[in-house]
This record gives C-alpha cells, structure tokens and sequence, in this order.
C-alpha cells in the first residue's frame, strides 16, 4: 500500500516505513505529524485517486531531525562591467518516516 501526499509545494509517493527529507515543518524533533493532503492511495483493489485530495485519508510520520543541505553558489556575473556577486544557500529540510497510511 502507497500514498501520494503533497507537502512543501511537491509530491511525494510513500510507503510505511520510508525516510523522507522533505521542506522544514514547524514541529519539533520526536513529534508525530498528520499529512491531510493526500492525492491518491493505493489499496490492495486498486489506485483510489482524488478529485484534487482523497476523502478521509491521512498519513502519519514521526519528525526525526531538522537539518540544512548541502550548500548551493549561487554566482552573478555581468561581462566587461565589473559585477560580480558569490552567495551561498543552505535549504532547510525535516527528516520523517512515516508511520502509517490511513484511507
């Protein structure tokens, strides 16, 4: 059994038991988490999928750890005109596993 749940502007296809790094959630580490926002489940007799979210379905994840990503350059140039800028991004992220799939 999967699920497809939307969170942070992305899609992600989960199963019970998987690690997700996914955009910072305001919970803290040790927290269980709801996501409502389910697209489409899979059962054993098929793919239920919604009309935009799947009725009364709802996964579950434990919070893990916040943490930041790997650093990003990003690097502004303008030939002949003596611009140039250099900056660096961290994303945020929260690790989740996820616990269970309710539909």
């Amino acid at each position: 059994m999967y699920a497809i749940i939307e969170t942070g502007g992305k899609q992600y296809k989960v199963q019970e038991g998987d690690v997700l790094f996914i955009e910072k959630l305001n919970a803290g580490e040790g927290e269980s988490v709801t996501f409502d926002r389910v697209v489409a489940v899979s059962k054993g007799e098929g793919l239920v999928a919604g009309a935009p979210l799947v009725e009364g379905a709802s996964v579950s994840a434990k919070v893990e750890k916040h943490g930041k990503g790997q650093k990003l350059v990003v690097f502004k140039y303008k030939p002949k005109k003596n611009y140039h800028k250099k900056q660096g991004h961290r994303q945020p992220y929260t690790k989740v596993v996820i616990e269970k799939i309710e539909a």
